[in-house]
This record gives C-alpha cells, sequence and structure tokens, in this order.
C-alpha cells in the first residue's frame, strides 16, 4: 500500500493516511528547522519566566486524546534529561483539567502550561487555558500547534504571557487519525527542554533514517497483519509507555473498534491486564535503548512467548535484541533515548494500523461509519468554573 498510486488508495478510503503516515521522515526535518528558527526567543521567553520566580516552576504538557499522548512520552524523557533544577515536568489531560480544574491547578506553583494541539479548537483545550488563566496567579503558555488558524493559535498572538511555535503545514493532518501531528509536536517538546541530548542534527537524521526503514518493511508488517487475530496489546516501558497509548489508539480509531487494544508498562502488564491475552492476540513490545530497562521489557516478552497464550508476540526495537521471538528492528549507529527512538518507532504501529484498518474492510481515511467519532471533537459543553 506504501508506493500504490493515489487512485489505488482511493478506492480503498485510503489516501489521506497513507500519505501523511509516509511524510513523516520530511517532517521530522522541517520541524527541526522551525524549532531552530524559534529557539533563541523560546529561550528568552523561558529565561524571563525563570527570573520571575524563586520556585520551580511547573511545566504541564497537556491535550487532548493523541495530543495529551505527546505529554506521556515526553515527560519520562525529560525528567531524565531536562532541567529537573528549574523545572518540574509533568504529563496532564486538557480532559482531567477541565473536569476537575482544582485537583491539577494550584495559584501559588508557578506554571508554565504546555498545550499540544493538531487543530487548537478543542473545547477542553481552550478551556484549559481559561482555567489556567482563572486559578494560578503565575501562569505562562507555550503553545505548540499544526493549525495557524485554530483558536489556541489565534487567542495567544497578541498575549505577551504565550509563545506560539507552530509546526509544518503538512503536519495538520487532514485525515481522522493523527500521525504527523503527533510526531512533530513530540519531536519539538524534546527539542525544547532536552538540555543533554544537544545534537539536533544528528537525531533527526537517525529518526528520519529509521523512519524510511520502516516505509521499506512493508512486507514483513503486512506478513504480521494477515495471522488471524482480533486482540493487540502494545507494552513499554518509560517514554515507551507512553508510546503505548498512541500505539493502540490508533489501531482501534482505524479499525472503528473492530479490533480490540490494551496498551501497559512492561513490568504492568502481569498484574491482572495479562488476562486480556488469548489465541487471537498479537502482543507488541517496545524495547527501551537503556540497557537496564530493556531487560524488563524482554523478560515480559519471553514471558508471553513462553506461555504459548498469544497469535504471536513480537519486539520492536532499534538494533536487534536478544528476544527469542520475533523481532522487528531499525537498524543506525547513533543510538536515540527513549523519547526521540519513540518517533519512529510509533511509524510501525501506525502501518499496522493502516494495514489492519484495510484488512477488516474499514476506510482509514473515515474510520467512524457511524459518524459519532469525530476529527476535532464535538458535544462538549464547558460549564462554567468559579
Amino acid at each position: 500500500m506504501l508506493d500504490w498510486t493515489d487512485k489505488q488508495l482511493e478506492d480503498l478510503g485510503a489516501v489521506i493516511t497513507t500519505n501523511e503516515i509516509k511524510q513523516q521522515p520530511e517532517l521530522w526535518n522541517e520541524a527541526l528547522d522551525i524549532f531552530n528558527a524559534h529557539k533563541e526567543k523560546l529561550n528568552q521567553f523561558l529565561e524571563a519566566f525563570k527570573k520571575e520566580t524563586t520556585d520551580k516552576i511547573r511545566v504541564i504538557f497537556t491535550g487532548a486524546g493523541t495530543s495529551a499522548y505527546v505529554g506521556d512520552v515526553a515527560q519520562p524523557h525529560l525528567r531524565r534529561y531536562g532541567d529537573t533544577s528549574q523545572f518540574i515536568f509533568e504529563s496532564i489531560p486538557t480532559t482531567d483539567i477541565v473536569s476537575s480544574p482544582l485537583n491539577y491547578l494550584k495559584e501559588d506553583e508557578p506554571t508554565l502550561l504546555v498545550s499540544f494541539a493538531r487543530s487548537g479548537n478543542s473545547p477542553e483545550s481552550i478551556a484549559t487555558i481559561e482555567l489556567a488563566n482563572q486559578v494560578v496567579k503565575n501562569v505562562k503558555h507555550l503553545i505548540i500547534s499544526c493549525a495557524p488558524e485554530g483558536k489556541l493559535a489565534v487567542n495567544a498572538k497578541e498575549d505577551a504571557n504565550s509563545f506560539v511555535i507552530l509546526m509544518p503545514s503538512r503536519s495538520n493532518d487532514q485525515g481522522f487519525a493523527m500521525t504527523g501531528s503527533f510526531s512533530c509536536m513530540t519531536l519539538t517538546a524534546l527539542l525544547a527542554f532536552d538540555c543533554v541530548h544537544k545534537e539536533h542534527d544528528a537525531i533527526v537524521s537517525a529518526m528520519s533514517e529509521m523512519g524510511q526503514q520502516v516505509l521499506d518493511m512493508e512486507d514483513v508488517l503486512a506478513d504480521i497483519v494477515a495471522n488471524e487475530f482480533n486482540r493487540v496489546v502494545y507494552l513499554g516501558s518509560g517514554s515507551l509507555s507512553g508510546l503505548t497509548r498512541e500505539a493502540q489508539l490508533k489501531l482501534l480509531e482505524l479499525t472503528a473498534g473492530k479490533i480490540a487494544t490494551v496498551f501497559d508498562s512492561s513490568l504492568g502488564f502481569r498484574h491482572g491486564p495479562k488476562s486480556f491475552v488469548d489465541d487471537k492476540t498479537l502482543v507488541f513490545g517496545f524495547i527501551s535503548n537503556d540497557d537496564y530497562t530493556k531487560q524488563y521489557d524482554l523478560d515480559i516478552l519471553e514471558e508471553i512467548k513462553g506461555n504459548g497464550i498469544a497469535v504471536e508476540t513480537i519486539a520492536l526495537s532499534q538494533n536487534k535484541t536478544n528476544y527469542s521471538g520475533k523481532n522487528i528492528f531499525l537498524t543506525n549507529d547513533y543510538q536515540l533515548s527513549d523519547g526521540f527512538l519513540a518517533l519512529p518507532l510509533v511509524m510501525i504501529a501506525q502501518v499496522i494500523a493502516l494495514l489492519t484498518s484495510v484488512k477488516v474492510e474499514n476506510k482509514p481515511d473515515t474510520p467512524s461509519p457511524s459518524g459519532t467519532v469525530n476529527r476535532v471533537v464535538q458535544g462538549v459543553t464547558i460549564h462554567p468554573f468559579k
């Protein structure tokens, strides 16, 4: 499918999603150029905020759905590689903040709210900014969005307490499922706050090369999708545990729930959720590049494989591991830390979701046949908060 013409893809309702998955390695280079163009002014914005307070600044990554999972990938990485002497990194969905703001927003705690949004028009995203302004005495906003015409970006333009970084125009996915928007926003968050990995050109080059490898291995992924299955599990640790949320959501969305999905951490899965696995289940494990963490990621895959309870149990990694089962790996001499590694790995999950959607006779570009689930969420009532 990935090398089909648009005409061939039209018959499957898959033109938009397929092309948006394929273009991500190019978009990451564009996102790096955009970040570099904003870096100096962004640093000035952050440094000015630091000077306003002697307290650590809460950096709350927020969004809804896939946009929330950006923070779930970035936060563990930045707790290790970010400036934790100045910042406290947290990931809290807008959907949690809006429904219970005083559980998450604290009046006297200086806060940088980092809002991720594809369209910038989700009601919860707009309400979260308004609530933060209402509740927190000293709050500033970093808007990372894909839509210049979205309300988040437009509202922040003239606000001295806000800074906006717009993603590459093609990352404003027109398909139902977020793909390039997710990976570009995640990359930008990592570039903005990671103070250890400074070889940005080398990092993005390695990511892009591995992303292209994903596109070149469609036949391998198609063989996996050809199995008889109706359940899928994604497992991982740290930033790759955050990634499991996005990986399973892509499959759930593009198949309109015809394939049941579960995600968990590699260690957490044994504590009950493993009951989900049966003889119609595919299990995927994202393998950390941290040597210590990798042991746990491989242990659970070896256990499930040894139990003989799944259709297939597959390791997804950078470079080959010593896993005794099926190992799909991307090769590159530059070893990525897990936050950056998540982005070429998510392309594997996106391609699996695309192929599975077609297999179950769904249309990837418009996967909700009932129309009850929408590209931009509808039907949300924002209640006044006093």
